[in-house]
């Protein structure tokens, strides 16, 4: 499951990178839930029984015309399997702080 979980964030967040949004708004459930406290580094994906999964990790915010990350924060991910089909139903983003000189590597160094 962490493989599939892993290879949908990557098209999820692809989507958004690419700014196409009907592919990336085609992952979130019509109901979804997302909370961020101010308005992929490590990555771990926890399986519920019946539902889908739980993604949690920490993600770098990084300026596409520059290639430089520089904030990092938090993140869990919901995901249902509905019908066969993938769908985010609740989103957490938090603990966002700047990145450390040394986290500040260009979105390519992954």
């Amino acid at each position: 499951m962490t493989t599939e979980i892993g290879a949908l964030d990557a098209k999820v967040f692809g989507a958004y990178n690419r700014c196409d949004l009907p592919t990336f708004s085609g992952y979130f459930d019509p109901k979804v839930a997302f909370y961020h406290d101010t308005g992929g580094a490590t990555f771990r994906v926890y399986p519920i029984k019946d539902y889908g999964a739980i993604e949690e990790g920490e993600h770098r915010f990084c300026e596409l015309a520059t290639g430089r990350c520089e904030g990092i924060a938090k993140f869990v991910i919901v995901w249902a399997k509905q019908d066969g089909a993938w769908r985010i139903t609740s989103v957490l983003s938090y603990g966002h702080r700047a990145a450390t000189p040394a986290e500040q590597r260009s979105a390519t160094d992954r």
